[in-house]
Order: structure tokens, then sequence, then C-alpha cells
């Protein structure tokens, strides 16, 4: 992302505040900034897919790189008069008609709602070579990377009870998978319904991958033995940025699947407290990209529709006392 000099483009005040700006943040901003609300996005450049080639299943823009089409959206959102910066949100404060927001360097901007988009973190097993090959032959996601690895030798290292699903869905994709039980061996139900998919379970605890040319070769487990894979599927868990929300009381759940945190918002993407919205990773794990940029959409909406509800009341009052006066 260019660089901007916050200081001198910040108002004093905002109808909204973008926490975040990818797929979700920029989607809820372009809604808001088309209604003509005043809105803006503060994005730390740091979304979760950035180690990713291209974005996958995410129609008419199948295979864009994840930095392009941010740049796309920040450009969209700034044609329809939405301010873009690069920063982070540090803490947020109720005050009588909205929120103070304080960015990092100690700027505070108020805004009258607040849009939470900061998205998720994967946290990986402690396994070397892991978060080196993340996003490239270490994936997580079928719909996301399934394709690029299609027919190869895939292997799933357990890490909970979500990894036998993964690998379900990864045979799909190929007939060469094997299941690492590393520190999640399966339930005699699950061998049962590996064995019967033709998954080969293979024990003992995975220490290491075996890279050769910049390329995924194989799986070290402890006795030493190497398994030769050329892709490797692993269930992250998920940690959420919002640290600066616990000002107003709202904090992250567990989330009910198991795969990590969340901070809880109903289908509008409104959360328990007044005001503030979440939409994409940072209220969902499992959404790709198309489903973030539809939760800030639906979370835009509901903002914008909000402040009308708000701005209707109060001129409503004022027409009153006029009448009455």
């Amino acid at each position: 992302m260019e660089v901007i000099d916050v200081t001198d483009l910040l108002r004093d005040g905002y109808d909204v505040v973008v926490a975040g700006g990818g797929a979700a943040g920029l989607s809820g901003a372009l809604t808001l900034a088309r209604s003509r609300r005043s809105v803006l996005v503060v994005d730390a450049g740091s979304p979760r897919n950035a180690p990713a080639a291209g974005v996958h299943a995410l129609l008419a823009r199948e295979g864009i790189p994840p930095a392009e089409l941010l740049e796309r959206g920040r450009a969209e959102v700034r044609g329809y008069g939405g301010q873009v910066v690069p920063g982070e949100v540090d803490a947020v404060v109720r005050e009588e008609d909205g929120f103070a927001v304080t960015l990092t360097g100690g700027r505070a901007v108020r805004a009258r709602r607040l849009l939470v988009a900061t998205g998720a973190v994967d946290e990986l097993p402690d396994v070397p070579g892991l978060r080196e090959r993340w996003g490239r032959d270490v994936v997580h996601c079928p719909y996301c990377h399934g394709w690029e690895v299609r027919d190869q030798a895939i292997g799933v290292l357990a890490t909970g009870p979500f990894s036998v699903h993964q690998a379900q869905l990864f045979r799909q994709l190929s007939a060469d998978v094997v299941f690492f039980s590393h520190t999640a061996p399966p339930s005699e139900e699950q061998t049962e319904e590996l064995a019967a998919r033709g998954v080969r379970i293979v024990d003992g605890k995975v220490t290491a991958l075996e890279i050769a040319q910049d390329r995924l070769v194989g799986v070290r487990l402890s006795d030493g033995t190497v398994v030769g894979r050329a892709a490797l599927a692993v269930a992250s868990r998920i940690t959420v940025r919002a640290g600066f929300l616990a000002g107003l009381g709202l904090r992250p759940a567990d989330h009910p699947s198991g795969m990590g945190q969340y901070i809880p918002a109903d289908a509008t993407g409104r959360t328990e407290v007044p005001g503030v919205w979440a939409a994409g990773n940072v209220a969902e794990p499992a959404a790709q990209v198309g489903a973030a940029a539809a939760a800030g959409t639906m979370a835009g909406a509901q903002i914008n529709a909000d402040l009308i509800a708000e701005e209707t009341r109060r001129a409503v009052a004022a027409y009153r006392r006029v009448r009455a006066g």
C-alpha cells in the first residue's frame, strides 16, 4: 500500500470508521461510500491470504493476486469519496454520540458507527517449515487451493477433530492422500471411514518437512521415516485481531466449530455492542474472500440503515418542536 501522511488527511469525525481493509472492510466501505456516508478505512496491510499466489473461487476474479484485488478495492472506495489510510486501530472508547477511535501513533477520530473487519491470524502447529511454506504447498482450504494440488501426493496433518473431514475433502481432489495422525489420531469410526475412501493413515509425530529446490517433497516423522508428499494440508487455529475492542467490553469468544476465536455477530454483522458491526474472518473464520466481501456489503447496508433510523428519529423530534413552537 502506498504511504500516506495520515495526520494531514484525517477529519475529526466520520459516519463510520472501518477497522481493516481486506475484502470485508473494503466491501463495507464501498457500500457506505456509495450511500454518501463519510467513511475512513484503517488498514494494517497484512491480509490473511497474503502468502497465496491467487484468490480462488471468486466469481469473475478467479486467480487474481490478493494484493491486486485489494489495490482495486481501495481505488473503488476512494472513487466514491471514502478514505483508506495505512495504520491500525489501537483503542476504541464509547462517547455520547458514538466512539472515539485512537489509531497507532496517537491520532484519534470520532465515529458514529464502527465496522470491525480486521481479519484473523492462522496459528500453525510447531513443525519446522510449515510457516515458510504456508499458502504455497502447505495449505488448509480445498476450495482455496485444492485445484492447484489436484492429483498430487497430498498429506493431511492431523491437529484436531476437523482434520478427518479435511482429509475427506482433499480425497475428492486426489487418489493419493495420506493422513498423518500426529497429535490427533482418528477414532475407530474415523479410521474405517478413511480406509473406505482409500486414505492411508500414518502414525507417529511429524517433526519436519523435507524441501528440495524450493518445493515440498516429503514429511519427516519422529523415527526418521520420510513419507514423500508434494502438498500438505493443515487445519490452523484462528485468532482474531480485535484487542482494541476490549474497552467496549467486546472480546473474542471460542468459535462453535472449534476452529479458534471469533467476534460473535448476527447474520447482518451486528455485535452485542450497539453501534459495532463485524464482518469477514473476524466474525466467521471459515469465510472465503467472496463470503467475506458479501458479509462486508451486508454490514455496510445495515449500518447505513441504522444511521438513517437515528437521523429520522432526530428529524421527527426537531419537526415536532417546530410545530409545537
